[in-house]
């Protein structure tokens, strides 16, 4: 009978625990040095250990932070209005989100052509990455015409809510006009920004939502994890 080794019974131990409801989704494993005092063994065994159960999908790192449980994946319903915070509420789930840029530049053809603007309107660029539940869920980024807001990144750095910042300049309601999916492979950086292994699949969402009277108010492009995520279509 071949002896199993110690790393895989290790791996089975939390595996059963995670499995028990021990750790709860998004809960925080021991530290290494923790689990190799626990099992009595070196913290390369305790590695190996957890490096099989992220293979699995049961647990995840994240860099400076640890090793958690990994969240069961967010239904995230695509309907004709776009509030990231109330969508990922309304599956029990806490939502955050973290800017990674603000800009004013040129618009690229797409901008122009999907915000309606000249070739090289200035358009304010806002990047970052939402989360749920403290894990990264997807990384966007919205195209809005600086001329329409002139003080939306103003207020963008007061209160990171994009439906705020409209409301702030006069928009009061948005919805979704039009949405395009496509699966892709993350790059090197998207991966590390949504803490994915590299060639990891997402989803990409290309969005132009508007307003009342139908003008385009903001393109946006969003790149979700795709396995931590269930897109719903929504017809509302």
């Amino acid at each position: 009978m071949t002896k199993q080794p110690i790393w895989k019974a290790i791996a089975d131990t939390l595996g059963a625990e995670v499995a028990a409801g021990h750790y709860r989704p998004g809960d925080r494993l021991p530290s290494e040095a923790e689990l190799s005092a626990r099992f009595g063994v070196n913290r390369h065994t305790v590695r190996r250990a957890i490096a099989s159960l992220v293979e699995t999908g049961t647990l995840r790192t994240r860099r400076g932070a640890g090793v958690f449980v990994a969240s069961v994946p967010t239904d995230y319903p695509l309907g004709r209005r776009v509030r990231f915070h109330q969508n990922v509420a309304a599956s029990g789930r806490s939502a955050s989100r973290r800017l990674t840029l603000l800009d004013t530049r040129a618009a690229d053809a797409k901008e122009a052509e999907a915000l309606c603007l000249a070739l090289g309107a200035p358009v304010h660029v806002v990047e970052g990455v939402s989360l749920v539940d403290g894990q990264a869920l997807a990384v966007f980024r919205s195209v809005f015409d600086a001329g329409r807001f002139p003080d939306l990144l103003l207020h963008l750095q007061a209160e990171p809510s994009v439906t705020w910042a409209l409301s702030q300049c006069g928009v009061s309601d948005y919805t979704r006009a039009e949405t395009r999916l496509t699966a892709k492979i993350a790059p090197t950086t998207m991966a590390l920004a949504l803490e994915l292994p590299q060639g990891s699949p997402v989803l990409r969402s290309m969005s132009i939502n508007v307003d009342a009277e139908g003008r385009p108010v903001e393109y946006g492009t969003t790149w979700f994890a795709g396995d931590r995520v269930t897109l719903t279509i929504n017809p509302d």
